[in-house]
Parts: structure tokens; C-alpha cells; sequence
């Protein structure tokens, strides 16, 4: 079967031709717009996203208002996807859960029934489980919705309306803040504190050109639902509100509650926004058993309708305010919130805001929907004051009214032509029930007459002055104040300001608890502590094959460097060395040993102190120990070697002059000032050699002698070295009589 297209059934008009590269870029742009202008940036006038907006319309059109009954979130949910929101249905019921969760939004737009997720990141029930209505607020934002203060416009089908935004007689794009991402921009708004904006916005409409530095005297920072306390400095926090961009520090507020006996704890009352209590935790436990942070004994989950986290010290000796600095620099205790108020002014335009342009862009929204409602009801008000006319008439003659109804046959038009009325009057005369008749006095309906009019005056008055409007709108704020300020259940500030201490480094004493151990390191590379200051003789078991190499005493607080044949200086804390009953662990699993390189030198690092290195080449320099520190597990490169050369030397630096020992047994003495002091490097020549290299060094006091271990176990020291003294890079000569057979100081 042969399948082709012929081409002469395709209409000329159903061909465009243009380039591929055009032809993407317009359709990608577009798709960007209408990513940016329906789903992923709210409106600077209401605050909201579509899907937001949406949610909240149809929950107002099946009267699920504050005071009334409950209904399933799955018939809300049907009710937006099927009229306004044409999109899968978790993700219009994930928006409309978050709107109803208080640790989410600061003042709760949903009022839900049932499981609706918590602090913990556990997800909501099933939308069939879970019930709906709106909250106050969510009715405050939609005052004079009927009322032509706002846009219409077609759903997706035709077969409905929507309103294009909200009337929001409160500024819900600050209040409860937003995020969202877009094609190729973001926003992420945080929410603030309703009382502080209003107050603003107050001060705003009373000095137009208010700018952002006297407007943060009313706006003080952001107010999360979960509180906290943002550590960020002041200056900070106002460049990022002038600029729309910038981030805040936001830690968890703690406190330490005394045990008895002495003992005490931390107890973590409220966490930083947007942060999973259960992640939390699973990271402060990971770094308890990482032994990452030594101070901290212990981390558990007391929480019932409150936030209650209890954190236990390792000792009553440890102080509160390092262990909580080091848990804020090592897991979500303290976050970072980013700043981007990037928004879509007028619906349509994105671009990021300052706080006086975003407060100013709601008070214009505020004062088009009170303009627009004023005129609907100057409208209203003209249609009621033109029935009221033809009723004040029938009322005055009554009694011909009912004549002609009663015999006229066409009494619409008698009743137009005998009494002046137009079409409007006659129609409702006609439409007027019998038994309202008796209600029809004319003082009732002069009374409703006078109180329209002077209703249509003060709003003729309202919309020709722009202050009487502003004071309106003024006025308005107050009442919203009133109702959800302060002074409301939970309308208070919850998120305090206070500076962070002055702590650069946590020193690592007052992290771990100092106790002496024995480091012990064999000659296979297995590295282990024992407890306590054994001795350094005593007999240890080892692997099969297996024996001691290095073997020293430290403290837990102490680093231990290990200096390699390649050259390089590895370090390890001694706390975090493996403890125990067992064998240990492979060294080379800590550090990144080469399997080529062996261990030269094991020793407990001492700030202030020098080390002599050399390799088999005979080259060497003193090493401070301040420089020997590497905070890599591939450590520092110490000592430059070229090919077929090895570290050989890495000895503290005690006295005045240095002895060096050839493979050729002939030593040589010179003084300690003509070695030069570096951090890296090759070094210079310690000795010369014709044959061979260096087999030994070490550093002594000139006046004391040089000393070694006879065959015998004994010390011998040799206190005429005339005859070794030399410069440095000589040949030297013969070893003195008795030096060791293995050509060693020690």
C-alpha cells in the first residue's frame, strides 16, 4: 500500500513560508507571555495568580462564604476546572490547599476542614476528604464584585465570565506575598504584616511622594506565618525593599530551658519560613552521628498544636549561644530568603518594584474600583429615583391609576399619556402588586426620594474631587485595620528583628569536650584512638601481619597532621577519628593518599611551632606549622619533588643547629638561621652528595650536644662536633664512632 500527500489539496492561503528561526521565536514568545501573564506572576492590583483568583470566584459563586456551611474541596475544585480553569485538577487543588494553610499564607484566604498538610511536609488528604470555605479576608477582596468595580471577562469556552482582578480592599500581594517562576524571570515575595501596610498606605495617600526610606518607618520587614527573627541588618533590608531585589537572614526562635541540677536545654519554639520541620530534623540527627557537631548530644520532636523542638547539649559546660550559631551555619535553622518583587502591573506589564511603587500601584486599583462604584450606583440611584417619581404620582392619583388598570385595555399607554410618565414609570406602576398599595404613602417614598438624592450628591461630590475620593479610600483602610489589624486574633507581628553576635569562628574547643586519647597508626594504614594516655609501650593488637608505626598522645581537641612520601601534608581532626575496640579504619579512606605514598611523619599540630623538611634528595626548609593546616581531603602540597625523589624528613624544630646524615654515613653539621623559613616550595641543599642521598636529620641545641640510641638501649651524646661543623651543602664527613648501623638520630 503506497500512502503519499498530494499537495494540490492543500489550500495556497494554509501555506505560510517564513524562517525556521522567526517561526520558533514567535511561538516561543508567546508561550513565554502567556506563561508570565496567566500562571507564574501575580497582579500587583489583588495580589493573586489566575489559578488563585479562580479558586476564590467560583467559591463565591456556590456561597461558601464565611458564616456558611462547608463543602468538598472536590465539588470546588470541579467548579474551577470546569468553568474557569481548564487545567489538571491536583494542581488547582494544591493552590487552593496552600491558601488555606496558616503556616503558608499570613492571613489564610481558604478556611479548610480536615487534613490540609503541616510543618512537617506531609501533604494534604485527598481532595474527596476535604472541605472548603472562604475566610473573611478572602470576602474582603471581593467587596463590590457586583458592583462594576472591576473587569470581566470570557472563560475559556465562552460559556462564562471571570473577573480580570479583584476589587482587594487590602494589599494581598504584600500581605501574603507570592512566588512563582516564569520564562526567564521569577518573583518571590514575602508576606508582611496586614497592620503595617495599611499604615503605609495611610501615610502614602497623605504624602503622595513618600519614598521608600520614610515608608519602612511604617513597613518594618517581612512578618512570616511561622515567625522567627530576622538577623538582617536594617540598612539591608531597606536597600532590598527600594531596589525589589535582595535576600534576609531568618533563624528559628529558641530559648533554654533550665532541667534541674544544673542542666539545661534548647527548646526551638518557631521555625524559619518554608522549612519541613521533618527535613530539619534529619539533618540536625545526620550531623549528630557525622559527629559534625561534637557539642550536641541529642535532637527529638516534642511538637503538638505548637512547635516544640528540644535540643540537648553534650555537657551542662557547653555554652547555648555557640551551639546555636553552629547549627545556624549548618542547617536550615537559619535560611536565606531572597527578595524579587518582580510583579504585573496593571495585569499586563512585569517589572520589579520597589515598596512605594507596589503600595502605589494597589491605592490606583483602590481608586479606579471606587470610582467605577460610585458610578454604578450614581446609576442605580437615577433608574430608583425614576420609579420613585412615577410612584409618587400613581400615589397622588390613586384612584385613576386603578381605573385605568382596572378598564383601560391598553393602560400603559393611558397611563404615559395622562400623567407624563415615560416607559420605565408605567412599567412599574403596572408591575406593582395590589397588596402594596396600602405600603404606597407618600412620606415613605419622599423619604427615600430625599435620602437618594443626598446619596447622589455626596457621591457627584466623591467622584469630581480626587482628596474627597483619597479620604474615602482612607477611610476604607481603617476599617479593614480594625478588622484584621493588630488588635484581631492573629493580627500581631509575629516575626521580630534582632542582630546576629558577632561570631566569626566557633572556636573547636568550645565545640568538642576535651579528653586525652592515644592516636595509633600501623604500619598497614589503619588509624585509630584508644581512650586515655596508655602507654606508649604497652602491647596492642593489630591485624594479622599487622604492627604499630605511630603511636602518640593527643586530645580530641587537637588536629593531627600526617605528612606523606609525596610530599604532601594531610590533616584529620582527632575527634573524628574512629574509637573504640576495633582495628580502626584505612587511613587512605579519610584522606586522598595515593596507594604509592607512605606515611613519613604522624604529629599532633602545635600552631606556634616549626617543622624541618626534607627529601632523599638531600633538599629541605623549616615549614611553619600555621602553614601546614590543609582543609581538603586531598590535603597541601608541602614539599615540590621531582620524579624518583620522596619526602624523607618531617621533625619539630627544637635548638639551634642541624645535623644531617648521607647514605654515605658522613654527617654534617650547620646553623638552624642558614635554613630559610617557606610554606611550599623545593627548599635548598641541606647536604651534597655524590653518591646516594640523605638518610637522616634532625635539629639540637648546639650547647647540649647531639645524642642517639647505642645498639644497647643507651643514650649516647657527643658534645665536640668541631669536626662536623660546616656550611651548609657541604660533603660533611664520617659519622662518629658508635652511630647507629641504620644511619638514624633516633
Amino acid at each position: 500500500m503506497t500512502d503519499h500527500t498530494d499537495d494540490t489539496d492543500i489550500p495556497d492561503d494554509a501555506v505560510t513560508i517564513e524562517p525556521l528561526g522567526r517561526a520558533l521565536g514567535d511561538r516561543y514568545l508567546t508561550y513565554a507571555l502567556s506563561t508570565i501573564m496567566d500562571r507564574a506572576l501575580p497582579d500587583a492590583r489583588d495580589g493573586l495568580k489566575p489559578v488563585h483568583r479562580r479558586i476564590l470566584y467560583a467559591m463565591r459563586g456556590l456561597r461558601l462564604d464565611s458564616r456558611g456551611a462547608f463543602r468538598k474541596c472536590a465539588k470546588i475544585v470541579g467548579e474551577v476546572m470546569g468553568n474557569y480553569h481548564p487545567h489538571g485538577d491536583q494542581a488547582i487543588y494544591d493552590a487552593l490547599v496552600r491558601l488555606a494553610q496558616d503556616f503558608a499564607v499570613r492571613y489564610p484566604l481558604i478556611d479548610g476542614q480536615g487534613n490540609f498538610g503541616n510543618i512537617d511536609g506531609d501533604n494534604a488528604a485527598a481532595q474527596r476528604y476535604t472541605e472548603a470555605r472562604l475566610t473573611a479576608a478572602a470576602e474582603t477582596l471581593m467587596v463590590g464584585l457586583n458592583e462594576d468595580s472591576v473587569d470581566f471577562r470570557d472563560n475559556y469556552d465562552g460559556s462564562e465570565s471571570e473577573p480580570v482582578v479583584l476589587p482587594a480592599a487590602f494589599p494581598n500581594l504584600l500581605a501574603n506575598g507570592s512566588s512563582g517562576i516564569a520564562v526567564g524571570m521569577a518573583t518571590n515575595i514575602p508576606p508582611h504584616n496586614l497592620e503595617e501596610l495599611i499604615n503605609a498606605c495611610l501615610h502614602l495617600i497623605k504624602f503622595p511622594n513618600a519614598g521608600n526610606e520614610k515608608l519602612m518607618d511604617f513597613v518594618q520587614g517581612p512578618d512570616f506565618p511561622t515567625g522567627g527573627i530576622i538577623v538582617e541588618p536594617r540598612q539591608v533590608i531597606k536597600d532590598a525593599y527600594a531596589k525589589g531585589r535582595g535576600s534576609i537572614r531568618l533563624r528559628a526562635r529558641w530559648e533554654i530551658e533550665e532541667t534541674g541540677r544544673g542542666q539545661w536545654q534548647i527548646v526551638v519554639t518557631e521555625m524559619p519560613y518554608q522549612v519541613q520541620k521533618s527535613k530539619l530534623i534529619e539533618r540536625i540527627a545526620d550531623l549528630i552521628i557525622a559527629k559534625k557537631i561534637p557539642i550536641l548530644a541529642d535532637v527529638r520532636d516534642e511538637s503538638a498544636e505548637d512547635i516544640r523542638l528540644v535540643l540537648e547539649p553534650r555537657s551542662r559546660t557547653v555554652d547555648p549561644l555557640l551551639l546555636m550559631e553552629t547549627l545556624f551555619r549548618n542547617c536550615d535553622l537559619e535560611t536565606r530568603f531572597s527578595i524579587n518583587m518582580n510583579v504585573l502591573i496593571d495585569g499586563r506589564t512585569p517589572r520589579v518594584c520597589s515598596l512605594a511603587e507596589v503600595l502605589r500601584a494597589f491605592l490606583d486599583h483602590r481608586r479606579d474600583v471606587l470610582l467605577r462604584r460610585s458610578n454604578f450606583r450614581l446609576e442605580k440611584i437615577a433608574q430608583r429615583l425614576e420609579v420613585l417619581e412615577g410612584y409618587i404620582i400613581a400615589y397622588l392619583n390613586l384612584d385613576r391609576v386603578i381605573e385605568i388598570i382596572r378598564y383601560e385595555d391598553e393602560p400603559k399607554a393611558v397611563l404615559m399619556a395622562e400623567f407624563d410618565l415615560n416607559d420605565v414609570q408605567a412599567e412599574a406602576i403596572l408591575n406593582m402588586r395590589l397588596r402594596n398599595l396600602r405600603r404606597l404613602e407618600e412620606m415613605e417614598l419622599r423619604k427615600e426620594r430625599d435620602e437618594l438624592l443626598a446619596e447622589r450628591s455626596g457621591l457627584e461630590a466623591l467622584v469630581a474631587s480626587g482628596d474627597v475620593q483619597w479620604a474615602r479610600i482612607a477611610e476604607e483602610l481603617r476599617a479593614v485595620r480594625k478588622e484584621f489589624g493588630k488588635a484581631s486574633p492573629g493580627g500581631a507581628r509575629r516575626t521580630d528583628f534582632a542582630d546576629a553576635p558577632e561570631i566569626e569562628d566557633v572556636p573547636l574547643e568550645a565545640m568538642i569536650e576535651r579528653e586525652p586519647v592515644t592516636v595509633v597508626l600501623s604500619r598497614m594504614g589503619w588509624i585509630r584512638t584508644l581512650k586515655g594516655h596508655v602507654d606508649l609501650g604497652s602491647d596492642l593488637k593489630f591485624k594479622d601481619g599487622d604492627e604499630s608505626r605511630f603511636i602518640l598522645h593527643a586530645e580530641t581537641t587537637d588536629k593531627l597532621l600526617i605528612f606523606a612520601s609525596n610530599g604532601r601534608m594531610f590533616t584529620l581532626q582527632v575527634s573524628q577519628l574512629p574509637g573504640g575496640r576495633g582495628m580502626g579504619e584505612p587511613v587512605r579512606l579519610m584522606v586522598d593518599m595515593p596507594n604509592e605514598a607512605e606515611t613519613v611523619a604522624v604529629r599532633v599540630h602545635v600552631p606556634e611551632g616549626r617543622l624541618l623538611v626534607a627529601s632523599s634528595a638531600g633538599d629541605g626548609f623549616i615549614l611553619p606549622e600555621a602553614e601546614a593546616v590543609a582543609q581538603k581531603r586531598a590535603g597541601r602540597q608541602i614539599l615540590n619533588l621531582r620524579e624518583g625523589v620522596r619526602a624523607v624528613i618531617c621533625q619539630p624544630v627544637n635548638g639551634d643547629h642541624v645535623a644531617v646524615v648521607g647514605e654515605n654515613r658522613k654527617m654534617l653539621v650547620f646553623p638552624l638561621a642558614e635554613l630559610p623559613e617557606m610554606g611550599r616550595g623545593k627548599g635548598v641543599r641541606l647536604q651534597r652528595y655524590k653518591d646516594g642521598g640523605l638518610s637522616d636529620a634532625t635539629t639540637f641545641a648546639l650547647a647540649g650536644g647531639i645524642s642517639w640510641l647505642d645498639p644497647a638501649g643507651r643514650t649516647r651524646t657527643v658534645t665536640e662536633l668541631d669536626e662536623w661543623i660546616g656550611a651548609r651543602a657541604g660533603s660533611g664527613r664520617m659519622a662518629p664512632r658508635g652511630f647507629p648501623k641504620e644511619n638514624k638520630f633516633s
